[in-house]
């Protein structure tokens, strides 16, 4: 079904689901996104100076917290939460109460689909969540619960249930997101293919998640969207969605649940400095090249059964595998292991009950 501008009437997951934004400056933007945002929970989480006011336009429903709220609700462990850096956001993962998480960034504004009608991401995002995944064969019509596809001839009947979708990974319209040396070499490019899609990237392969349009199921894998340590004090910035993409998707391969990626799209508006970012990024673009294969080949035992057991033996793999690399990796080890310990203690029933059975597929061994 194609994506449309019009709000149902009881919009979908009401009281499920809590949008998070981080920012740094007033959130003018939400004007355009009233139709689509104003029935939900906001999580505003303010980067930078905790003195500075933000704006917020009247009408939503809204909590925010800054950096001295952070400090306050998590004490010692507020030193896992990046600071000045979009990292942030994951704080608003960490304190929601919700079952759904949609977070985006406050230059993303409402794209429009090739017959111009506004496109209600959230939407899109949630019918995504609600209906199955296929991580284990790959379907080349796409997704085939959606309305018009099926699954091919020769797609396996045992595998059509499909997994439970865990994570929606949305698009951009016109300024791509690209790494910084893409954006010297091209920096007048701008995305205008739309492709009306959705996919699920295949059980074993990783991909680079972008957190300005994302949504995903907080109660199937909530503690593994860490954000990681990024921005004031660390050598390293602009990694922070993809190390989290990277520690879901190995997670998430392994309890059998699924991600999906492509529509809705967003209009990303505002091109971040290059210069900037290559300063940000340019440690990690030589460390992908070691980051990558350490994921490619981590395995999980059958014992790694929730996603905190899952995670914390990642951090350890980390640890082991990657502080050799730079010193910094034992430091982010450590800071995902404060980052379980901390989700624990704000969500303490959730901690027991996020046991996750593949819904066809066995765990790897």
């Amino acid at each position: 079904m194609a994506t449309s501008g019009s709000v149902p009437t009881t919009p979908l997951l009401k009281d499920e689901l809590d949008i998070v934004i981080p920012t740094i400056r007033n959130l003018d933007f939400l004007e355009m996104w009233r139709p689509f945002f104003q029935p939900y929970h906001l999580i505003i989480v303010q980067d930078g100076d905790p003195t500075r006011t933000i704006n917020v336009p009247e009408g939503f429903d809204y909590e925010l917290y800054n950096r001295n709220d952070i400090n306050r609700i998590l004490g010692p462990k507020a030193s896992c939460i990046s600071f000045k850096d979009s990292a942030c956001r994951c704080f608003g993962y960490m304190v929601s109460k919700k079952k759904y998480i949609y977070t985006i960034d406050d230059d993303c504004f409402v794209a429009k689909d090739p017959s111009g009608k506004q496109i209600n991401a959230l939407e899109q995002h949630i019918k995504n969540l609600l209906c199955p995944s296929t991580p284990f064969f790959f379907n080349t019509l796409y997704d085939p619960y959606r309305e018009g596809a099926d699954f091919v001839r020769g797609y396996p009947f045992s595998l059509r249930e499909g997994a439970k979708t865990a994570v929606s990974h949305g698009l951009w319209l016109n300024i791509p997101d690209y790494d910084a040396p893409t954006q010297m070499v091209k920096p007048l490019e701008r995305n205008s293919r739309y492709v009306d899609a959705v996919m699920t990237v295949p059980k074993g392969t990783l991909f680079p998640m972008c957190g300005m349009n994302l949504a995903f199921d907080r109660e199937l894998i909530g503690p593994a969207m860490y954000f990681g340590l990024m921005g004031d004090g660390q050598p390293i910035g602009r990694y922070d969605d993809m190390w989290a993409g990277w520690c879901m998707k190995v997670i998430c391969d392994h309890l059998g649940l699924g991600v999906k990626t492509g529509l809705p799209y967003i209009w990303h508006s505002k091109a971040s400095n290059p210069f900037v970012n290559l300063k940000k990024e340019y440690k990690g673009i030589f460390w992908q090249e070691e980051i990558i294969p350490f994921f490619q080949a981590s395995t999980l035992s059958k014992e790694h059964d929730t996603v905190q057991k899952c995670y914390n033996e990642l951090a350890k793999q980390v640890k082991e595998k990657l502080g050799g690399l730079d010193p910094y990796f034992v430091k982010l080890a450590d800071a995902m292991v404060t980052w379980i310990e901390a989700w624990d203690e704000l969500n303490p029933t959730a901690s027991a009950s996020t046991e996750t059975a593949a819904t066809n597929g066995p765990a790897k061994k």
